[in-house]
């Protein structure tokens, strides 16, 4: 198979200057017309090595290093949906040689596995704070109280809509912090709303 033709050192650092100011992948892709795969991985190649320059190829490529195994890690907590995929393919322009399987064996050495992320509701900073100041102020609250609250929600149950399976890295314990979920809104087109209520005396 030929080898993937490299993109140019200048529009590396052109990736690397919109990741710093804060566009994410998809942008960069949309603003620089390549994919976001590349995009992905030459962010990947900036944080394992400090640099957009062609590494080296000469000779045998070498296994994973220890270095590359912590720096390897260190990325999966930044970035847990990452793809073994786009692993390798920063670790070979390193003349890295490893295969996926390697890549997912490593983290699997740390304790760090492949996972379905949780879906939960997509909530702001201010939705949480003013959900914790709701929470302090009624820790104290009579039981009574809360028989006469009548709670109540509504869901959204999709039509018709895609069922792509994604998946991450996080270590055990960590399934409900923030970056290993996937925000859900409540609306949008192709579905039916259901809404419900219930009190201390059973469902409305």
């Amino acid at each position: 198979m030929p080898r993937q033709k490299e993109l140019s050192e200048d529009l590396r650092s052109k990736i690397v200057a919109l990741h710093k100011a804060g566009k994410g992948y998809k942008a960069i892709s949309k603003t620089l017309e390549i994919h976001q795969s590349t995009v992905r991985q030459t962010i990947y190649k900036w944080r394992q090595f400090g640099t957009v320059a062609t590494l080296p190829r000469s000779g045998r490529p070498v296994k994973m290093t220890p270095r590359a195994q912590r720096r390897h890690i260190n990325e999966v907590k930044k970035q847990p949906r990452v793809t073994a995929k786009d692993f390798k393919a920063a670790l070979m322009q390193a003349n890295i040689c490893v295969h996926e399987s390697t890549v997912r064996k490593t983290l699997n050495k740390q304790g760090v596995y492949g996972r379905t992320p949780r879906r939960k509701p997509l909530l702001t900073k201010k939705n949480i704070a003013a959900r914790l100041k709701f929470a302090k102020e009624h820790i104290d609250t009579s039981q009574r109280y809360w028989q006469n609250v009548l709670w109540t929600d509504e869901t959204k149950i999709e039509l018709f809509g895609k069922n792509t399976q994604r998946y991450i890295w996080r270590k055990k314990g960590t399934a409900h912090h923030h970056k290993n979920i996937i925000p859900t809104v409540k609306y949008g087109g192709g579905n039916i709303m259901i809404w419900a209520c219930f009190a201390a005396s059973g469902p409305g």
